[in-house]
C-alpha cells in the first residue's frame, strides 16, 4: 500500500506502509510523536494505529512562549 505523507508547509514524500503504523512513517520522517501530530481527513489519528489511508498529513507543532 502506498501512502503519501504531507509535512504541512513542508515536503510531500510517498512511502510503502504495508503493515505500518503512523509512527512509523513519523520515524522514516524522522519526527516523534511528540512534536507532530498526524491527521487523516483533517481529524487525528493515535500514531500506533495502522496505516489505513493513501493520503496523510503531519502537522508539526508549535512550542514555545514563556
Amino acid at each position: 500500500m502506498q501512502v503519501t505523507v504531507e509535512v504541512v508547509g513542508g515536503d510531500t514524500h510517498e512511502f510503502d506502509a504495508e503493515g505500518a503504523t503512523y509512527a512509523d512513517l513519523l520515524a522514516e520522517l524522522d519526527y516523534s510523536p511528540h512534536e507532530v501530530a498526524v491527521l487523516v481527513d483533517g481529524t487525528p489519528v493515535p500514531e500506533d494505529q495502522a496505516v489505513d489511508a493513501d493520503h496523510v498529513q503531519v502537522v508539526r507543532l508549535i512550542r514555545g512562549g514563556s
